[in-house]
């Protein structure tokens, strides 16, 4: 719909008549040709914010996203629009990247999905340089900041396609993000004046809970039996969700279990189990929820504490997007905060370890010293680790660390179907069947169902069509197999693993470097973002106050619904104790700026919840300010 009016478009392809708070601003100012940076929380709207001046406007927009599965979730429901979209990513065959790459500069394509490698490469930038691109739009904005919770290296490239695209403006959006990423977005997205659009992240219908429990599975169930509808329980490990699940099943509660090493039809299965309310409760790690618009969650659990507040954020605000009343509730105790620093040490492996595990990939994929840049491989960590008799935990780490000093790239699992391209002429084709008389049924019937395949790679159902001509998976495998070995046909298996990408030639691992600088920093925030953690789930103080602070809100009000709210609100304070109190703390902090913990240690135990009454009440006021965990007058 060219030059259509925003209302328009919204009407046509999603058939509402307004938009969410602050989306028609952003849209706007996109239209406008601003650089922008957009600010929702998640649950927001946020891809709508895009979606929208794109198909308002002449040309392709080009979205940037991190994760696979979002991009191929939100292609597949703009396909459903009736909207042209594509997405490009690591494990497809260069044909068809070609050929893609080729549809958005002479075809109808409306929108290009790209991850930030695909964009380094000089395929990506010489086609995207021929294409009519309205809109440039950065998902996930945080990870191209180094303060940000999910910082990606190949992020900072994104600036330099700027350069082929100079007049073309930039809306970079994202649910999370403190002061300091949100100057760093922008800086390293080079924009051309500062714009930042942002709705309060502020969540009136959703309530945030901190219980301390030594006992975590007894109390979850009385908490999922007390607050009824759909439930998100996130854990840290995969072993875990299934213990969880099960535990709750075996308690006659509707629930599955959910992670990243289940096959892709098996997360569809369950995940759409628990959209459609069949399954009430899905318990996951943090691989579940991303790209999902499920409103009715009436509960979010963490049954472990997130190594960042951003994270627990975004999971917490999944629940709720209905605007009803919901709980995002974390349950805590001491061996979380030992479990965070075992995981602190975890992450940061010794540079000789990461060496051994870099020289242990070449030899794993046979890659001589030299071997270019861009190669995309399968990745099982399992057999990886065992044939090198390598620990998996610390090897993944490794994996993490070589990504962000920019040496390889390791995806989230992504289903790719298998593909097949008949090689040989029509011609050719009919003097194979009249020698292998037994190939004669399976490619007339690949012919039939498959329009296209001799003229590129087309995608492939082996189930299906075992099913058709009435023999095995094993037998059609097979024959397929044959067809290939005897160059007929190129025939490429299905693929359902991570994948890890080689963004730089491969180098001997004596070679191997790394930024100290930079490690050495991200060691540091990584300890400031665990400590953030644990100040959330012990500090005594408004839990929406301090999550609103956190991002940078300044003064934000109590939300009077939080554990710590309902606490105080019960506690009754006399004038005469009040008006002692207030002297008291402004007197203590008068000789020194202190944490919480040091505030309440000059008072008695049974002293504690008024003490805290009176300090939420000089906190309200501005008598008395917080900077992270220390108290100061104003």
């Amino acid at each position: 719909m060219p030059n259509a009016q925003p209302l328009q478009v919204l009407k046509e392809y999603w058939g509402y008549d307004n938009f969410r708070p602050l989306q028609e601003d952003i849209i706007q100012s996109v239209l406008d040709g601003k650089d922008t940076l957009a600010l929702l929380p998640t649950g927001g709207g946020k891809s709508i914010c895009f979606q929208v001046p794109a198909l308002a406007k002449d040309g392709i927009c080009l979205v940037i996203s991190p994760l696979i599965a979002l991009m191929k979730d939100q292609v597949y429901n703009l396909q459903k629009r009736g909207i042209n979209a594509v997405a490009i990513y690591s494990g497809m065959h260069y044909k068809d990247i070609d050929r893609t790459f080729d549809n958005c500069i002479y075809g109808d394509v409306k929108f290009l999905y790209l991850s930030p490698e695909r964009l380094t490469t000089d395929l990506a930038r010489e086609r995207i340089s021929q294409m009519n691109i309205n809109l440039i739009a950065v998902d996930e904005a945080h990870c191209i900041s180094q303060w940000g919770y999910d910082f990606r290296p190949p992020y900072l490239e994104i600036a330099n396609i700027r350069t082929l695209k100079p007049q073309t403006p930039v809306l970079a959006l994202t649910a999370t993000a403190t002061p300091k990423v949100v100057e760093d977005i922008q800086d390293r997205l080079a924009f051309k004046t500062k714009n930042i659009l942002q709705k309060s992240f502020a969540r009136d219908n959703l309530s945030y809970v901190v219980l301390h429990e030594f006992g975590k599975l007894e109390k979850l169930l009385d908490i999922v039996r007390k607050v009824p509808g759909a439930a998100v329980i996130y854990t840290r490990n995969r072993r875990k969700t299934k213990e969880i699940a099960k535990f709750l099943i075996r308690r006659k509660i509707s629930a599955d279990f959910y992670h990243a090493g289940l096959s892709n039809e098996v997360r569809s299965q369950k995940q759409d189990a628990w959209i459609q309310n069949k399954t009430r409760i899905i318990v996951a790690t943090n691989a579940f929820g991303m790209g999902i618009d499920k409103p009715d969650v009436r509960l979010v659990v963490h049954v472990d504490v997130p190594d960042s507040l951003e994270a627990y954020f975004q999971e917490a605000g999944r629940g709720g997007r209905d605007g009803k009343k919901s709980y995002a509730v974390l349950l805590y105790n001491e061996n979380d905060r030992q479990s965070l620093r075992q995981q602190y040490r975890l992450t940061f492996p010794d540079w000789k370890l990461i060496k051994q595990v870099y020289q242990a990939l070449g030899s794993y994929y046979q890659l001589a010293t030299g071997s270019p840049a861009g190669e995309s491989y399968d990745f099982d960590i399992i057999d990886f680790t065992t044939t090198y008799n390598l620990n998996i935990l610390t090897t993944f780490n490794c994996l993490k660390i070589l990504d962000k000093e920019g040496w390889l790239t390791l995806t989230e699992a992504v289903y790719i179907p298998s593909k097949l391209w008949v090689k040989v002429s029509k011609d050719a084709l009919y003097d194979y069947q009249i020698k292998h008389r037994g190939t004669e049924k399976l490619l007339k019937t690949i012919l039939r169902t498959y329009q296209g395949a001799f003229n590129h790679h087309v995608a492939i159902n082996e189930y299906q069509l075992s099913k058709f001509l009435s023999i095995g998976s094993d037998a059609l495998e097979k024959s397929l197999l044959m067809l290939h070995a005897d160059g007929i046909v190129d025939y490429i298996p299905q693929r359902n693993k991570p994948q890890i990408i080689f963004t730089q030639e491969r180098v001997a691992a004596s070679n191997l470097t790394y930024d100290k600088a930079k490690f050495d920093f991200l060691k540091k925030r990584y300890a400031q973002s665990i400590k953030a953690c644990i100040d959330y789930a012990t500090l005594e103080l408004c839990r929406s106050q301090q999550l609103l602070a956190y991002f940078g809100e300044t003064n934000p009000p109590t939300c009077g619904k939080c554990d710590v709210c309902l606490q105080r609100n019960k506690t009754v304070v006399t004038e005469s104790d009040f008006k002692s109190i207030k002297n008291s703390i402004k007197n203590i902090l008068k000789e020194e700026n202190m944490t919480l913990k040091n505030l309440l240690d000059h008072y008695k135990p049974q002293q504690k919840n008024q003490v805290l009454k009176v300090l939420q009440h000089l906190l309200d006021h501005k008598e008395v300010t917080r900077q992270g965990d220390v108290l100061k007058n104003s």
